[in-house]
């Protein structure tokens, strides 16, 4: 115990005596879910703060005797519920005990300098009183835990010590309900290395592709009349990945020549349209037919994998830049293909056309935003010299909707 990650969780802090001031730090943490945390850690606070309070008086006047403190520490373990162990600080932040728990001692921690922990790190306050850790990954157990740290200080208020408190989240008593997660559209970066090789790529027709149209509605099928909620084309690798109803804990894995075989049916037996699907199934249908125009409607921006929740009525989305969109469906279905790609896309590329834009491409993204920068503004640019109005038009609406796809996926 005792270890941290780095990363800054939200604190709880007691300022002397007893006012509750919380910290909040940023993570990035959906909103509902960190005010559920939130709430789960002040019920944490509102439970031990009056014992570590009684504790650490008990605690003080025997600072200098490690037999009596340890005593002390082991009859207080009975009246701490879920602690895993106590243990004594001196004023330099040295432990001055060995770690007590229900199971015994831990001898080997005694004078162990605890000074560089980041749970005793930002207690300098004068006024501190008590520090609630965020939670860590322990060093000896590899699990989520917490460190209390209640302050000893002698009748002049000067700080005599710390009284330890650690947590394993495991033990710890857990919300009532799941957290629900917020429906809302949310953007991921995927790896560096596949963006920055953008446009040096183009999509590989698939074995998926050349049968694009008999798989959909086999799919479309097993959502609407045989208990699969949640269904994933992966179209570059021609598989796809379903979860059913009477088994939502075990994922399938459909191979092409399943994919390409109606028989599959059989296998899934008929069931009527869940209840609690958020999803109308007659979307579902149109859902994957725009799946399908984002895998075919541009060469170098396609869509690599796609999928529908119908319980959730989320539908994911994972780009050949790598970037991935999770959106509600009702949302997805506003979207049409000239959000995604810009005007232009899914009509019939010239390769005079396909061309020239694969040679701005080839001049990286900062000379490209460069050349729709000055498109825009009127002036000349030499790179669509030797085209007419109609297909300079046309390469610019492609470099703006490749750009506009690659911004997305990076913000």
């Amino acid at each position: 115990m005792h270890e941290s990650d780095t990363e800054e969780k939200q604190v709880i802090r007691v300022i002397m005596p007893s006012t509750f001031e919380v910290i909040w730090k940023p993570t990035g943490m959906d909103p509902e879910l960190q005010r559920q945390v939130n709430q789960q850690r002040t019920i944490i606070n509102e439970t031990l703060r009056p014992q570590t309070v009684k504790l650490a008086l008990r605690c003080r006047p025997l600072l200098g005797d490690r037999e009596a403190l340890e005593r002390v520490l082991q009859k207080a373990m009975l009246s701490l519920p879920y602690c895993k162990y106590l243990f004594v600080l001196d004023a330099d932040r040295r432990q001055i005990t060995s770690n007590i728990s229900r199971d015994g001692t831990q001898p080997d921690q005694f004078g162990r300098d605890r000074s560089g922990r980041p749970y005793m790190q930002g207690i300098d306050n004068a006024e501190l009183d008590f520090n609630l850790s965020g939670a860590y990954i322990s060093r000896n157990k590899q699990r989520p835990s917490l460190t209390a740290i209640q302050f000893i200080r002698n009748q002049d208020g000067e700080i005599a010590g710390y009284l330890g408190v650690d947590y394993d989240l495991r033990e710890l008593p857990h919300v009532e309900r799941l957290h629900e997660a917020e429906k809302r559209w949310t953007q991921a970066k995927g790896d560096p290395s596949i963006r920055s090789n953008l446009f040096n790529q183009s999509r590989v027709e698939s074995l998926l592709d050349s049968r694009v149209d008999e798989i959909i509605p086999l799919l479309v099928e097993l959502m609407s009349c045989h208990g699969v909620f949640h269904g994933k084309l992966h179209f570059s690798s021609s598989r796809a990945t379903i979860w059913t109803m009477d088994n939502p804990y075990s994922y399938r894995i459909l191979d092409f020549e399943s994919l390409t075989d109606p028989d599959i049916c059989l296998a899934y037996p008929r069931r009527d349209y869940p209840d609690i699907a958020v999803v109308p199934a007659a979307l579902i249908a149109p859902i994957f037919t725009i799946l399908r125009e984002l895998r075919f409607s541009d060469e170098t921006i396609y869509l690599r994998a796609g999928s529908l929740n119908l319980i959730n009525g989320m539908v994911s989305l994972n780009f050949s830049c790598d970037g991935s969109h999770y959106i509600p469906y009702d949302e997805f279905l506003a979207k049409d293909l000239e959000f995604w790609f810009g005007q232009g896309s899914g009509q019939t590329r010239l390769a005079s056309i396909d061309a020239e834009l694969e040679r701005i491409c080839d001049l990286g993204c900062t000379r490209v935003n460069e050349i729709i920068a000055g498109a825009g503004s009127g002036k000349p640019v030499p790179e669509l010299a030797g085209l007419n109005a109609e297909h300079s038009e046309e390469v610019l609406s492609r470099l703006k909707s490749i750009m506009e796809i690659y911004k997305a996926s990076e913000s």
